[in-house]
């Protein structure tokens, strides 16, 4: 048995079809059955259940590639362990990122790390803070971006807070406040709202601000892509509460949109977060990029 026929049994595992396993792993279909099948009988046990049209781990087949995963990752880390230690940063940096970051120019930063760190690959990921935070824990992200409600602190990862920031209304350009100097939210809690969907972090900041404050309002529309959101209300079917570093920037060039400052509104940190068990070479050296001083490796000792 090597690491090559782990990989194979992997992707096999993912892909569920020898064809497109075969062509992850840049190989020719024959070789990989081949070496499946070898494998298979040198462990004495069936590691996939095959047909004509469809391929599927057996029990056994899931047990050893739950385990051929770790193996994998560990060969890995070896790899671009041994690199760190002779001066040169490579291996694999998963970044995920919530879409109304503001704090940090994440583009920008990408520049600037893959300038530095060439041989690292990095792999973007976009989602919602808690689904995020999750990653961070199983290991599928080494570092994120995140945007919590005042107060909320995600937990089971290190973190820096990098900016806080007060949310703003954003109305049509049309509509009755556009020229308000400021509101509060006993004034709008009778408006038609846009907003995220329900349950995410980024809807939780608006809605324990209204439920602070005794006020039950209408979300007629719920989106995960803040350019929709921006669309509704620029037709005039709502308005919405928005980070104001994140969306200052769009109304800016968006002339059907106004912004107007909320007294009482609610409050966002955003946090950098990264796993708090042993940070790869990788993740070390984007910390590093940040300005952030990155906690030692467990084990080293120091």
């Amino acid at each position: 048995m090597d690491l090559q026929q782990m990989r194979y049994a992997v992707a096999l595992a993912e892909t569920r079809n020898f064809t497109r396993a075969a062509e992850r792993c840049a190989v020719v279909q024959s070789s990989l059955s081949h070496r499946i099948a070898g494998l298979e009988r040198e462990l004495g046990v069936r590691l996939f259940a095959r047909t004509s049209r469809r391929v599927e781990p057996t029990g056994a087949g899931a047990a050893f590639v739950a385990a051929a995963r770790e193996c994998l990752a560990a060969a890995d880390r070896a790899v671009t362990d041994a690199a760190a230690a002779a001066g040169v940063v490579r291996g694999r940096l998963a970044v995920g990122v919530i879409v109304t970051a503001a704090a940090v120019d994440v583009p920008e930063l990408l520049q600037r790390y893959r300038a530095r760190y060439p041989e690292v690959r990095v792999v973007l990921r976009s989602g919602r803070s808690d689904d995020l935070v999750a990653a961070l824990r199983a290991g599928d992200l080494d570092i994120a971006f995140l945007g919590l409600p005042e107060g909320e602190r995600p937990s089971g990862v290190e973190t820096v807070v990098l900016d806080h920031d007060r949310h703003v209304l954003v109305v049509p350009s049309g509509h009755r406040l556009a020229g308000a100097s400021r509101v509060t939210l006993e004034e709008i809690a009778g408006e038609t709202f846009v907003d995220f969907v329900a349950g995410t972090p980024a809807r939780a900041q608006s809605d324990r601000a209204f439920t602070a404050a005794g006020l039950v309002r209408d979300v007629a529309y719920e989106a995960g892509v803040v350019e929709l959101m921006t669309r509704l209300i620029a037709r005039g079917l709502g308005v919405a509460l928005m980070p104001s570093a994140f969306v200052g920037p769009l109304a800016a060039g968006d002339p059907e949109l106004a912004l107007v400052p909320v007294v009482d509104g609610p409050r966002r940190l955003e946090y950098l977060a990264w796993s708090r068990f042993n940070p790869s070479p990788a993740t070390r050296a984007v910390l590093g990029v940040l300005g952030v001083t990155s906690p030692a490796r467990e084990g080293s000792g120091g």
